[in-house]
């Protein structure tokens, strides 16, 4: 997926306010407009610059895209890290897919699951909803508790530039919480309207990347390295789980890619997830003249052949 420049596209700086990019919108439509354009591209530019303006024009999206997009050029190969967008507070209250069809897979990637605000509001009318994705590290999905969320609120300053709020909430997250639950905030959205009650905010859990862990449901996946004779002759081996440590016993015969099932050890739940340990066979390196001499006698003793039933 290549990266879009929307300010290059619209032909404006990245710090312009709100004013210049709504003339620079409305020069191009003028210019592109399939209606009375006569230049050849006219269809494909227009779809380009109401992208754009999609973008620039709105201040939670354009905050978002402009901390993406930092150190990107036009065209080069792009893919979103994941999670960029944690820690945006948006407006509207579900993660629906937005209805992009009418524009590029760039914008779907990022905005498709933004969701999107409500229009403006009559007298008297309860707040909006906004809604956030956050980011747990997976201990907290194992404990539960109460933890500080910072979360950023895209706003227009006087000049009509986009500048980022932030606020900390105390957030309680529920012992066993899933990827993708929402935890509804009630009360801590927008404000209301002639004395109307706030809306309500929306969090959206994601777990942070693990170096160990993987997380499926409720099922959690780790690597478990063992040695060789391990692996071979069966052992009992002490382990790291998320929720403290385990032993394990290895079946003798076992190969690397083995899974090992400890049933209700996943996350907490009714019922709770499995964890699963996945078995990587490790070999000592032959940095010693003993070790080679320990290699050398496996390989005149051991009738083994990897590669007799691969045809290689």
């Amino acid at each position: 997926m290549e990266f879009k420049d929307y300010y290059q596209i619209l032909g404006v700086p990245r710090d312009a306010g709100a004013d210049a990019i709504k003339k620079a919108f409305r020069k191009l439509a003028r210019k592109y407009h399939p209606d009375v354009s006569k230049e050849q591209d006219a269809e494909a530019r227009m779809k380009e610059v109401n992208e754009a303006y999609a973008v620039l024009s709105d201040p939670e999206k354009r905050a978002a895209y402009d901390q993406l997009g930092r150190g990107y050029r036009p065209g080069e190969e792009f893919r979103p890290p994941p999670g960029w967008d944690s820690g945006f507070e948006f407006s509207g209250s579900g993660f629906a897919t937005a209805d992009a069809a009418d524009f590029s897979d760039f914008f779907a990637e990022l905005f498709g699951r933004m969701g999107g605000g409500g229009g403006r509001r009559g007298f008297g009318a309860r707040g909006e909803d906004h809604h956030a994705k956050i980011l747990l590290d997976l201990e907290a999905a194992y404990g539960g508790g109460t933890r500080t969320i910072t979360l950023r609120s895209p706003r227009q300053d006087r000049s009509g530039r986009v500048v980022l709020a932030e606020h900390s909430l105390e957030v309680r997250i529920p012992k066993g919480v899933r990827e993708g639950q929402v935890i509804r905030l009630a009360g801590q959205g927008a404000p209301g309207v002639g004395g109307a009650p706030p809306g309500d905010l929306y969090l959206e859990v994601h777990f942070e990347p693990h170096p160990r862990y993987r997380v499926e449901g409720g099922d959690v996946y780790a690597t478990l390295p063992v040695t060789p004779w391990e692996a071979a002759l069966g052992a009992t081996v002490k382990t790291r789980v998320p929720d403290g440590s385990v032993e394990v016993r290895i079946p003798p015969g076992s190969s690397s890619g083995r899974k090992l099932r400890l049933r209700g050890r996943g996350l907490p739940g009714k019922p709770p997830g499995d964890l699963y340990l996945v078995l990587e066979i490790q070999l000592p390196p032959a940095d010693t003249p003993r070790a080679r001499e320990l290699y050398e006698t496996m390989a005149r003793e051991l009738a083994f052949d990897p590669r007799k039933h691969t045809g290689s």
